[in-house]
């Protein structure tokens, strides 16, 4: 069986990778691609590589427009979905791809995001150990509403998650600090960011307990251990095209070695065909996840200052994004997990 899909905010860094990676779905088929600003342009005019799309241009973003497709996926900005799902069918699988949906608790979208809250959606990391047994994959059966992670939260939250759950570090003592590629921060804000001050920069971004991915990132720990945590988490923009390298550390509880630390996150990852834990001593590269859907995982103990550091890398986009967008509606489609989504990196 085929599905048919539209794709929202196609224009964008999500949409457009969203697209070039259905392109290659046996099971999915774009009908449809909708835009705001660039509403009546080609497709291959905003996404040039995009040649397998055609001459299939850019549909006004419009509840009509997307209606009767099996499968919406939203790739709009904060605020946006909320008000369009409302328009929607409850038949379609609707996948969206901003934070409208990702958190449970009223009073955390309130103290980070603007507007009223909307609710919350199955979450769409498959990956994620939950304190209840078994994985946030089985929440995703059959489910009709997907909210996408957040990059930085699927970044922080995978690296971290398999030591909180077992008891291993200090869940009140967290830190994590991000070197972030700008497409991360959207296209507009990353040609603007691109064309002045990131060029042979580092540049900090949204600090000092601002960011809207610490609630995500919490609440995803809380959903593995059922204990709350605190988090310090410090994003820094970087000069790479895309990519997050997050770079994240715990107070060790006492008597942890790093055999109790390698067998929780063998425990926790061996079987998932995206995670990475690599050997002892190694560092995970944004360069060799490029283009994958892949986490790669290193860790080691800092016995000096008695902390976990764990080094996840992603590439935003893929693993951050739209393959995540995809490897959730492969479960709730009930197609094999794996389909279209790149386990290997672009080569350098």
């Amino acid at each position: 069986m085929t599905f048919t899909a539209a794709v929202a905010g196609a224009s964008g860094y999500g949409g457009g990778e969203l697209l070039r990676l259905l392109a290659a779905h046996p099971e999915i088929e774009v009908r449809t691609v909708t835009a705001h600003s660039q509403a009546g342009q080609r497709l291959r005019e905003v996404h040039p590589h995009l040649a397998s799309y055609g001459d299939m241009q850019l549909a006004p973003t419009s509840a009509e427009t997307l209606a009767e497709h099996d499968i919406v996926f939203l790739a709009l900005p904060h605020g946006a979905s909320a008000e369009i799902i409302k328009q929607l069918d409850d038949s379609a699988l609707i996948v969206d791809a901003g934070a409208d949906f990702r958190l449970e608790r009223e009073q955390d979208w309130r103290d980070y995001y603007p507007g009223p809250w909307a609710g919350t959606f199955t979450y769409g990391m498959p990956e994620l150990p939950l304190a209840s047994g078994g994985k946030q994959r089985r929440q995703l059966r059959d489910a009709r509403r997907i909210a996408v992670p957040g990059c930085n939260a699927t970044a922080v939250s995978l690296a971290l998650a398999p030591a909180i759950a077992e008891r291993l570090v200090d869940p009140e003592d967290l830190t994590a600090v991000l070197a972030v590629g700008p497409s991360g921060a959207g296209k507009k804000a990353s040609v603007a960011m691109l064309g002045s001050e990131l060029l042979g920069n580092a540049v900090p971004y949204n600090g000092y307990g601002s960011h809207r991915h610490i609630p995500e990132i919490k609440q995803n720990l809380r959903r593995a251990s059922d204990v709350d945590s605190t988090l310090a988490f410090t994003p820094v923009l970087v000069p790479m095209a895309r990519g997050i390298l997050a770079t994240c550390s715990a107070r060790l509880a006492p008597g942890v070695d790093l055999d109790r630390i390698r067998a929780a996150y063998e425990a926790a990852y061996a079987d998932e065909t995206f995670i990475e834990l690599l050997d002892e001593g190694a560092y995970p590269r944004t360069s060799d996840v490029v283009g994958s859907n892949r986490v790669a995982i290193g860790f080691g103990i800092d016995e000096r200052a008695g902390r976990l550091i764990v080094i996840s890398a992603i590439d935003n986009l893929v693993k951050g994004t739209a393959g995540a967008a995809i490897q959730s509606t492969n479960i709730a489609l009930g197609l094999p997990e794996q389909l279209a989504l790149p386990v290997n990196g672009v080569a350098p």
